[in-house]
């Protein structure tokens, strides 16, 4: 409101300046002669003034058609002028136009038509860096993979998209299974840049591919660096990593027993280091800090390989000295199921048959699985139970869940033993000792059942149980015996 107050008593000042002046020059005394080329003229002041006004006017029109008489050569000559600046204005509206529509129809997955703009925009645009991004995406979506290279490599002329040239590169190989090429080209475009998350996440999956330990070591450092993983999941993979060479190396030499201790140092808890650290350390005499290590282990996740490990402390031991010995993993986890079938197990193997079927039995009422189930069969065979007694749980035992396994946690496949990489998915430090909600493999429950004594079965008996059992579940219950007996 008052800035509209201001400019109106502006203009009406101005207003009232110049009829002031206008007045003034009709009621001033005098004339004004100008005299030239032998003539003379006679003018009033404000016949003067009026003049003055109109030889401006004329001088600017002359001074604009001589600009525009002056560019018109020039544009003629071929140099830019306001007429050229028009037209390169028009054609690179059309250009970014172009670029435009062909980004949508990448996006949206139509590649002729990304192409077509592509092109386009690169005849109307003075701008390669973008135009040839576009061209080597929409030729790749089209499946031109000579075209899209092409781009890619006039991409490494410039500094600024020598990065998008290496990657585009990088990923055309991987797609080709050329992993080795692929492999160079992770490693020059971390050159370029050295904290791309995603070219050290390639890198590291080609190397732990290829078992590459040391060069994923390394590049799994520079992503910890990076800020891409945090310093526990680091140390933990690069725990992994130690694993996976000394489970490469010979079993006996030194450099592997080094880098078993190495992972179990890094992580203590990972069961598979911790028992292949516990033999690093009885085969250098130091039996005491692997039952440490095994024991530190197993109260966190106890697991057979562990209790194999703290095994072989004592090879030579009778059943009843090794019960005695295994207490302390009994009681550093004695609520879990491994405690309870291990402990039955020892039972079993000592002869102590009821004391085995008591340790067993809330285990098979709460959560029964294959090997629990099977234990309580050879418990029932060493007390003298009848051979139907025997042959239920077995038949049980068959269609009982697994139990834990090593699953991978990406694509759910099952394996027998642990590795760094999974066989399946090829994805890196994803097995994990789990149960499944559900049985996904047939023919997995007997694989689990110990070499447990139960004794041989008549054939009458076999007929009893093939009725007892699930349709076409005889040769899985033939199949359990023999591993029952042993």
């Amino acid at each position: 409101m008052l800035w509209s107050i201001v400019k109106v008593t502006v203009y009406v000042a101005l207003v009232a300046v110049l009829a002031y002046g206008a007045a003034w020059l009709m009621d001033a005394p005098g004339e004004i002669s100008l005299a030239f080329a032998g003539r003379e003229w006679t003018l009033s002041p404000l016949g003067f003034v009026i003049l003055g006004i109109l030889v401006f006017v004329l001088v600017w029109v002359l001074i604009r058609l001589a600009g525009l008489v002056t560019a018109t050569i020039r544009f003629l000559t071929g140099d830019e002028t306001a007429l050229s600046r028009f037209f390169d204005k028009s054609r690179e509206r059309k250009g970014y136009r172009a670029l435009s529509d062909g980004m949508i129809a990448l996006a949206s997955g139509d590649s002729r038509a990304a192409m077509a703009q592509a092109t386009k925009a690169e005849r109307l645009l003075q701008n390669p860096r973008m135009t040839r991004l576009l061209n080597a995406q929409a030729a790749e979506m089209d499946g031109n993979t000579v075209r899209a290279t092409g781009y890619y490599k006039e991409m490494l002329q410039d500094d600024l998209t020598r990065f998008i040239g290496i990657r585009g590169l990088m990923r055309q190989k991987l797609e080709e299974g050329d992993t080795e090429t692929a492999a160079k080209l992770a490693q020059k475009a971390l050159e370029v840049k050295p904290k791309n998350l995603e070219v050290i996440d390639t890198l590291f999956e080609i190397q732990a591919q290829e078992q590459d330990w040391g060069g994923a070591r390394q590049t799994l450092d520079a992503k910890v660096r990076a800020g891409g993983l945090p310093k526990d999941v680091g140390t933990r993979r690069s725990a992994v990593l130690s694993l996976a060479e000394a489970m490469e190396q010979a079993p006996d030499s030194e450099a592997a027993r080094s880098a078993a201790i190495e992972a179990n140092r890094l992580a203590p808890t990972l069961v598979p280091a911790a028992a292949l650290a516990a033999r690093a350390q009885v085969a250098r005499g130091n039996s005491r800090a692997a039952r440490k290590t095994i024991l530190k282990a197993w109260a966190t996740t106890p697991h057979p390989d562990l209790a194999a490990a703290y095994a072989q402390l004592e090879p030579g031991e009778t059943p009843g000295e090794r019960l005695t010995r295994f207490a302390p993993l009994f009681k550093a986890a004695p609520d879990h199921p491994e405690s309870v079938m291990l402990k039955a197990e020892l039972q079993l193997a000592a002869e102590e048959f009821p004391a085995a079927r008591s340790t067993i039995a809330p285990l098979v009422e709460e959560d029964p699985t294959a090997r629990s189930l099977a234990i309580m069969a050879a418990a029932e065979r060493g007390t003298g139970a009848e051979d139907r007694v025997v042959r239920g749980w077995l038949a049980k035992a068959l269609e009982a869940p697994r139990g834990p396994q090593w699953v991978c946690s990406k694509c759910r496949a099952i394996h027998a033993q642990w590795h760094p990489v999974c066989a399946s998915c090829e994805a890196f430090d994803t097995l994990s000792w789990t149960a499944l909600p559900k049985q996904e493999a047939d023919g997995q429950a007997r694989s689990a059942m110990l070499p447990l004594i139960v004794g041989l079965l008549s054939e009458q008996d076999a007929d009893t149980a093939d009725a007892m059992a699930s349709e076409g579940a005889e040769e899985e219950i033939e199949d359990a015996e023999e591993v029952a007996t042993g």
